[in-house]
């Protein structure tokens, strides 16, 4: 999604409209939907975006440790660490270490935990809901496929050519 600079006089250089950049835009909406549920979630819960989605991955798969949770979301270690340290902190995980490794940390929601993510994922499902209302159901169905083929497009292509 390139144009050619006709504006400023210059040759055949391809400039970059960043409008209309394919992935400017994807970080557009990715950071605005993610504010719009993340803004009902910290107000009620002091909850940021990073520790959400470590424990709505813990949710759906208990005994995960923070790598696995980073590999899996893709977020940064770092970033999962900071959060894995507040939600402990607050009471929102627990942690426990691997027998034949004690590095490797296996967590858990707790009590609270749990009782935060009840509240919480209907939330998000229903600003999913609210985001997807008026598409039908095959318009939703070719968006995950071609959502799916780009993240796999991704790992094809790797890092960009120079």
């Amino acid at each position: 999604m390139t144009q050619r600079d006709t504006e400023n006089g210059d040759d055949d250089r391809p400039t970059l409209a960043l409008e209309n950049f394919l992935p400017y835009r994807l970080s557009i909406l990715s950071n605005t939907v993610s504010g719009t549920i993340a803004s009902a979630y910290h107000e009620r819960f002091d909850l940021t975006i990073p520790e959400w989605r470590v424990m709505a991955v813990i949710a759906r798969t208990p005994g995960m440790s923070a790598a696995q949770v980073s590999e899996k979301t893709l977020m940064d270690k770092v970033a999962v660490s900071r959060a894995v340290a507040r939600l402990l902190k607050s009471g929102r995980i627990t942690r426990e270490f691997a027998d034949q490794d004690r590095r490797r940390s296996i967590l858990h929601l707790s009590d609270e935990g749990r009782a935060v993510y009840d509240q919480v994922a209907p939330l998000a499902i229903r600003m999913e809901a609210d985001l997807l209302e008026g598409f039908s159901e095959e318009e939703i169905e070719t968006l995950n496929t071609l959502l799916e083929r780009m993240l796999a497009r991704t790992h094809l292509i790797g890092a960009p050519r120079v």
